[in-house]
C-alpha cells in the first residue's frame, strides 16, 4: 500500500481504517467478525488504526489490543483521550476532561486495554475549554519523554489551539472533518496545518457514507443510526446534496471507478500530508476504498470538480445544533 508522512516525519499507510463503527455501545455483536477484518487490513497492506478510550467506553479498544496481540510491530496505533470518563467504571458522565491527571489515567488504561506498552499517535479528542492547551501538550510531552507516547495529535481544534499546542509538543496530526462536502478545513485549517509542517487525518472521507452513492432521499434510517439525526441526513437535504454525488459519478464513469473511489482519490489529491481515515464493517467495501489508490485523478478532473462542486450548495448542517455545541464545534 502507499505510504504517507505526516508530521515530523510519522509515515503511515495512505489511508487509514477507524474502528469505531464496530463498537461504540458497550457491545460488539460481531467482535469476531470485524477483529478478522482489522486483522486481514494488516495483510492488505494498511498499518494505520483508529480508536478511542469513549467507543464504548473502553470496547474499543479492548477489541484492537486483542486485534494486533502478536503483531503489534506490523501496525501504528491512534488512540483519544478528554472526554469526562470515570476511569474506575467507564461511566461516561458526559463534557470533556483533559485535566492532566485525568489525561494521565486515561493514558494508562488505554495502554492496559490495548495490550500495549506505547501508544503511536495520541490526540486530544476535544478542546477542553477549562484546561489551557499549554497544559495539555505539556503532559503529552512528558508522556512522551517517558517512552508511553511517541507521537502528539489534535481533534477538532480551531488554528489558535493548534498554534498553542505545537508551540510546546509538536504536533503530528490533526484529526478533523474533510471531504467534498465538509470543506470548512479549507478556510484557516488547511494553512496553519501547511505552515507548521502537520499532518490531516481526514475522517468521514466519504460523508459519512452519502458519497458512496448509495444514499438517496428513500433511504431510511435504523433507530440506532445516528445519521437520522443529522440535519444533512433529512430527506429534504438529501435530494439537495444528491447533486454533488451526481458529479463525482461521472468523473468516476471515465476512470472505471466508484463514487467513493474519487471522492478519496480527490481528498488524497489536495495535499501529500493528508490521510483519508475511512470506517467499514465489510471486507468488500474496505478493498473498494483502498482501490482509490489506483484512481489518478487528472488536473483536468480536479478543475471540473472544483468548479461543478463551487455551484452546488451543500444542504445541512453537519451535526445537531446541541451537539455541535456540546463539543465546541
Amino acid at each position: 500500500m502507499q505510504r504517507r508522512t505526516l508530521g515530523q516525519g510519522f509515515e503511515v499507510s495512505a489511508l487509514s481504517l477507524g474502528c469505531m463503527g464496530y463498537g461504540k455501545a458497550r457491545d460488539i455483536p460481531d467482535r469476531p467478525q470485524m477483529i478478522d477484518l482489522l486483522r486481514k487490513a494488516v495483510d492488505l497492506g494498511m498499518d494505520f488504526f483508529d480508536t478511542a478510550e469513549v467507543y464504548g467506553p473502553w470496547t474499543n479498544e479492548e477489541m484492537v489490543g486483542e486485534a494486533f496481540a502478536g503483531i503489534r510491530q506490523k501496525v501504528r496505533i491512534a488512540t483519544k483521550f478528554g472526554w469526562d470518563i470515570d476511569q474506575e467504571t467507564g461511566a461516561h458522565r458526559g463534557g470533556v476532561n483533559s485535566q492532566p491527571a485525568q489525561i494521565r489515567r486515561a493514558v494508562e488504561g488505554s495502554l492496559k486495554r490495548l495490550g500495549t506498552d506505547y501508544i503511536d499517535l495520541l490526540y486530544q479528542h476535544r478542546v477542553d475549554p477549562q484546561v489551557p492547551m499549554e497544559d495539555v501538550a505539556g503532559v503529552v510531552k512528558d508522556l512522551i519523554q517517558e517512552g508511553k507516547v511517541l507521537h502528539f495529535g489534535l481533534s477538532e481544534a480551531g488554528a489558535d489551539s493548534i498554534r498553542r499546542a505545537h508551540a510546546v509538543q509538536p504536533v503530528t496530526a490533526l484529526q478533523s472533518e474533510y471531504s467534498l462536502w465538509t470543506r470548512e478545513p479549507e478556510v484557516d485549517i488547511v494553512p496553519t496545518l501547511e505552515a507548521l509542517g502537520i499532518g490531516l487525518v481526514a475522517f468521514s472521507p466519504l460523508g459519512k457514507g452519502f458519497l458512496t452513492g448509495k444514499i438517496d432521499a428513500a433511504t431510511t434510517f435504523r433507530s440506532d443510526d445516528f445519521r437520522g439525526q443529522i440535519p444533512r441526513f433529512a430527506p429534504r437535504a438529501r435530494e439537495a446534496n444528491r447533486a454533488l454525488v451526481d458529479l463525482i459519478r461521472r468523473v468516476g464513469e471515465r476512470h472505471g471507478a466508484t463514487p467513493a473511489q474519487v471522492a478519496l482519490a480527490w481528498l488524497l489529491a489536495q495535499k501529500p500530508w493528508i490521510v483519508p481515515l475511512f470506517g467499514t464493517r465489510q471486507l468488500e467495501r474496505f478493498s473498494e476504498n483502498v482501490g482509490a489508490l489506483d484512481v489518478t485523478v487528472s488536473e483536468s478532473d480536479l478543475v471540473e470538480i472544483e468548479a461543478s462542486a463551487a455551484a452546488i450548495r451543500i444542504e445541512g448542517a453537519r451535526y445537531p445544533e446541541a451537539m455541535l455545541r456540546r463539543s465546541g464545534l
